[in-house]
């Protein structure tokens, strides 16, 4: 009889334990997005006040990239598949341009059409000159934007980042890395 009561305690913990970490993604960043308002491929206008509320994931790309924005835009068209068949596609996909003097709103329109990619819940922006984009990078994101001086490409980060409602960034992902995605949908499923 003592031995059912203690495997009833010990399940009866397990559940709850489990239970306990249900809700909560497990932060690898606490910084706070600096405001901002820049214009999308569309010509409109999108800054942090219109995304208060809202789940939503940002990555750094330009158009011209011959690197690492082939990969990271291809997995953010996949990510944002994962979120639809996860009935996830409230969640809100930023993209920041870092070469804001090449990458009109026409251009990003062309660039996001050329992937496919949902304009419905997927925005790029651009509107702002690249100190301000390397500024913004760094104050909010702590990740470094930087010209090669011999060449016509920019350095940048390959991190997705997660951030909250609130407009804190909780978690930042391997952009690069296709595994990645499924670890986003995860987390985020925790949270809706």
């Amino acid at each position: 009889m003592k031995l059912k009561k203690y495997i009833m305690m010990v399940l009866f913990l397990s559940l709850f334990l489990t239970a306990c970490g249900q809700g909560k993604i497990e932060p690898t960043m606490s910084s706070q997005v600096e405001d901002f308002e820049f214009t999308t491929q569309d010509g409109d206008t999108l800054s942090l006040n219109d995304l208060k509320g809202q789940w939503w994931i940002a990555d750094f790309i330009f158009t011209n990239c011959t690197t690492v924005c082939l990969p990271m835009t291809s997995n953010m068209v996949q990510l944002q598949a994962k979120l639809k068949e996860a009935n996830l596609d409230e969640v809100q996909l930023i993209s920041f341009t870092v070469d804001p003097e090449r990458d009109s709103p026409e251009v990003l329109k062309e660039y996001a059409e050329s992937y496919g990619a949902d304009l419905s819940n997927w925005t790029f922006l651009t509107g702002y000159d690249f100190e301000r984009i390397q500024e913004f990078s760094y104050n909010s994101f702590m990740s470094m934007v930087q010209k090669d001086p011999n060449a016509d490409q920019v350095g940048h980060t390959v991190r997705f980042f997660l951030i909250n409602p609130e407009g804190e960034i909780i978690k930042s992902y391997r952009g690069d890395q296709y595994d990645q995605m499924d670890v986003i949908v995860e987390d985020l499923k925790k949270v809706f």
